[in-house]
C-alpha cells in the first residue's frame, strides 16, 4: 500500500462524519508502514495495509480503553472499532498535543513498569508472536528479494520458534507493549504517554526489554542512553540467559519487515540485504539502519 492507495481509502472513509473534513487536502502523511497514519483536523486515522489486519485493529482499541480504564498514559481512540473500507481496516483516534521534546529510551521505561504490573485485561490478548509477521512480508517481498535469503529468514525463523518457547522467564509474564521503542512514546505537554498499541500481547515481559537491548547493539542506541534506561526500569535484560534468543528472533522478524518494502522502494532493498548478509555472517555488530 502507498500513499495514492492510502489517501483513497481514507477519503472513502468518509471522515466528515468522525468531525473532520472529508477532502484529501486536510490529510497530513505522518508515517508509512505497517499503516498509513495520517494527520485530519484533531485526529489522527490509521489505514491498515490489508484486510487481515482487521483483527489486529479491533484489539489496539480495546486495549485503548484497558489502558485509559487502569489509568495508563497513552493515545485514546476517537471511535469504539475500526471500520472496513475498501478491504483496509481503519481506525480513529484522538490527536494528541504537540510533542515538547523528542522521546528518550528514559521516558520509555516507565510507561513498561506501568504496564507490566497490569493483571490481563477481560478480553484476551495474543501471545507475542514476534515472527509471525515473517511469511506475510516475504510474501509481499515477492521476487524483489533473493529466493535464497527467504529460505534461509524462514529456516531462522523455524529455529527462533522452538527456541523462544522453552524459554524460562526471569520476570513474571503478563501484558506487554510488543513494539517498545522510544518512537513509541509521545511527550506532551502533561508527560509521556504510549503509542502504536497495535503488538499489545501477553507474554514474556522481556520481550519489551530485548527491543531496546538490541538498539543499543545494531542501531546505534547510546550505551549511556540504554544504560538511563535500564536503571529506570529496574534491570538489565541482558542479565538474562534468554536475551540471546528472544533478539534473534527480533532480528529475523525485523529483517524481514523490511524486505515487504524492497519491490517498490531501492533503500529498502539494500537495507534487506545488509541484515541478512549481517546475520548470514554471524556479526552481531553490523550496523542496521532504522526503516
Amino acid at each position: 500500500m502507498d500513499e495514492a492507495r492510502a489517501r483513497e481509502v481514507l477519503a472513502a472513509a468518509g471522515l466528515a462524519a468522525a468531525g473532520a473534513e472529508p477532502t484529501r487536502s486536510a490529510a497530513v502523511l505522518l508515517a508509512l508502514g505497517e499503516n498509513a497514519v495520517f494527520a485530519v483536523g484533531e485526529l489522527v486515522v490509521k489505514v491498515g495495509r490489508d484486510a487481515e489486519l482487521m483483527e489486529r485493529a479491533g484489539r489496539e482499541v480495546a486495549v485503548a480503553s484497558w489502558l485509559a480504564e487502569s489509568g495508563v498514559p497513552a493515545v485514546r481512540a476517537a471511535e469504539p472499532k475500526p471500520r472496513l473500507v475498501e478491504g483496509h481496516p481503519v481506525t480513529v483516534w484522538h490527536r494528541l498535543p504537540d510533542a515538547v521534546r523528542p522521546p528518550e529510551p528514559r521516558d520509555l521505561a516507565p510507561l513498561l513498569r506501568r504496564v507490566h504490573a497490569l493483571a490481563e485485561p477481560p478480553f484476551p490478548l495474543p501471545r507475542r508472536d514476534l515472527l509471525g509477521g515473517v511469511e506475510r512480508w516475504l510474501r509481499l517481498a515477492g521476487d524483489a528479494i533473493d529466493p535464497a535469503d527467504a529460505a534461509y529468514l524462514r529456516e531462522r525463523r523455524d529455529g527462533f520458534a522452538e527456541a523462544a518457547a522453552a524459554l524460562v522467564p526471569h520476570l513474571p509474564p503478563g501484558p506487554v507493549h510488543g513494539d517498545a521503542l522510544p518512537r513509541n512514546v509521545h511527550v506532551g505537554p502533561d508527560g509521556p504517554v504510549l503509542v502504536d498499541l497495535e503488538t499489545f500481547s501477553a507474554d514474556l515481559r522481556e520481550h519489551d526489554l530485548v527491543v531496546l537491548a538490541l538498539s543499543r547493539d545494531r542501531y546505534g542506541l547510546d550505551p549511556a542512553s540504554y544504560d538511563a534506561f535500564t536503571e529506570a526500569y529496574g534491570w538489565d535484560v541482558r542479565e538474562w540467559e534468554g536475551c540471546g534468543v528472544l533478539r534473534g528472533a527480533r532480528e529475523t522478524a525485523s529483517c524481514a519487515w523490511v524486505a515487504q518494502h524492497a519491490p517498490s522502494n531501492p533503500k529498502a532493498l539494500a537495507e534487506f540485504r545488509r541484515r541478512v548478509a549481517s546475520l548470514r555472517d554471524g556479526d552481531p555488530e553490523v550496523r542496521w539502519y532504522p526503516f
